[in-house]
């Protein structure tokens, strides 16, 4: 899981075509937004995309000044499921920590 929490600012002129623009992007979610073109956006990986591709991709999106990464929560998923397994016993009586 990967999770970056960006603030986004755009011209004022084009705060809502920009807004328009993240919103479309798969993964992207608008939080909040001020009236001088600052948008608070959450960006997460997606199945076809990665949280950095995202941030790229607003990058492009006329109007946009700068995108800066403010949050940034990653979480190995995969290594998360391996340490919730039950333990193996190497011996009757005896439990290991070693789940693979």
């Amino acid at each position: 899981m990967n999770i970056c929490g960006c603030l986004v600012h755009a011209t004022s002129e084009t705060a809502d075509a920009v807004r328009s623009g993240v919103e479309a992007l798969e993964g992207t979610e608008v939080h909040g937004a001020s009236d001088d073109g600052r948008l608070v956006v959450v960006v997460e990986d997606t199945q076809t995309k990665t949280a950095a591709d995202q941030i790229m991709a607003m990058h492009q999106i006329p109007g946009v000044i700068s995108v800066t990464i403010t949050y940034h929560h990653f979480e190995d998923l995969a290594a998360n499921d391996i340490a919730s397994l039950p333990a193996k016993s190497s011996q009757a009586g005896d439990q290991t920590h070693d789940n693979l």
